[in-house]
């Protein structure tokens, strides 16, 4: 831990970041888990305006591996040039991912 209070990342806008620092550690946390469900949403989201029902199938909680909880999601991860399925969860403080499979980008 550091004595220093961080800077916010420029994408973040000035009010937001002042209206975070108003804010107990723990509705922090509370809105850290939200703000990373949200975006796994929103790129969730994003790939099925394209979807096609086998694509969907994909995230269906019986087919989840064992080890990989219900409140999990499907996200997509571009990993030098090439995308890769990863289910992907919040445990305490931690984000947890588990890979699944590439991306068949001709599907």
């Amino acid at each position: 831990m550091t004595d220093e209070r961080p800077e916010p990342p420029d994408s973040v806008a000035d009010g937001l970041a002042e209206r975070l620092a108003d804010y107990s550690p723990e509705t922090l946390r509370d809105i850290a888990t939200y703000a990373d469900e949200l975006a796994a949403y929103r790129e969730g989201a994003t790939e099925k305006e394209g979807e096609r029902p086998d694509e969907a199938e994909r995230d269906r909680p019986e087919s989840r591996p064992e080890g990989v909880p219900g409140k999990a999601t499907l996200t997509v991860k571009e990993i030098n040039g090439n995308r890769y399925y990863y289910w992907q969860w919040r445990e305490g403080d931690t984000v947890t991912s588990q890979y699944k499979e590439p991306v068949n980008d001709g599907e």
